[in-house]
């Protein structure tokens, strides 16, 4: 395992500054968010103009890319635009894209063929999906991920804990999910607050290392921290990746 970090800790700065502060930060890879709303890339550019996007992840400060996080609307060019990112993705050697579940509410099998077809065309490419775990998506509880997992094979879990421990009365287990985690983001969170300083939540970050271990998990440990009002966000981040090397 080794720890990486998402430009979207740095959501109001340009891309080559965000990475520059980041690597000032001494973390060593990173996550790429490429998003349609609020993205340092968007998905709509890297179609027109690949080339400008792949310029535009070339500076990275010394940074080595690890993973992209995709998000775009469900349009009829969605999956286009998510071709042209598994590509992205491949020029930069990065293994594993992000993507979002459906919202709930969803037809399963509507999911399931949306899903299959993202990781046939990122396996054409030599990426890996992972969705995301989140509340108000189908990957919400653990059951529900894992079917989606054992009906569309080769499809992988981006592990964001905060989102088993936000707004719940007890500390939903992630453990029967485990094995099927390609990346995880990391952020402290209580019960009534998605996100705390680091240190004041309820996020077990040894015990998660530890369970990670047991499943052989060698991948990254994403650190994902929001700008939090009156927090001072660069000694957040270096508070988080100190703690989790600490954890290696």
């Amino acid at each position: 395992m080794f720890v990486c970090v998402s430009t979207e800790c740095f959501p109001d700065r340009p891309l080559a500054r965000a990475m520059e502060q980041l690597a000032e930060l001494e973390f060593t890879a990173v996550e790429i968010d490429i998003h349609e709303q609020g993205g340092h890339l968007r998905p709509g550019e890297v179609v027109s103009n690949p080339e400008s996007a792949i310029a535009d992840c070339s500076d990275l400060q010394r940074l080595r890319p690890v993973a992209i996080s995709f998000s775009a609307p469900e349009t009829p060019d969605l999956y286009d635009r998510f071709t042209a990112c598994c590509r992205l993705a491949k020029s930069l050697g990065v293994v594993t894209i992000v993507v979002d579940a459906s919202e709930l509410g969803t037809p399963f099998n509507g999911e399931i063929e949306r899903l299959r077809r993202m990781v046939s065309i990122a396996a054409g490419l030599g990426v890996l999906v992972g969705v995301k775990t989140t509340a108000g998506r189908m990957t919400q509880d653990p059951e529900t991920t894992s079917s989606l997992c054992r009906n569309v094979p080769g499809l992988g879990i981006t592990l964001d804990p905060s989102h088993f421990i936000f707004g719940q009365k007890k500390i939903v287990s992630w453990e029967p999910i485990l094995k099927y985690v390609f990346h995880v983001h990391l952020r402290d969170t209580k019960p009534d607050s998605f996100q705390v300083r680091v240190g004041q939540g309820g996020v077990e970050y040894g015990k998660l290392v530890n369970q990670l271990e047991r499943v052989g998990y060698k991948r990254a440990l994403c650190v994902h921290l929001a700008p939090l009002e009156g927090v001072d966000s660069i000694a957040e981040l270096r508070k988080m990746r100190l703690l989790l090397e600490s954890l290696l």
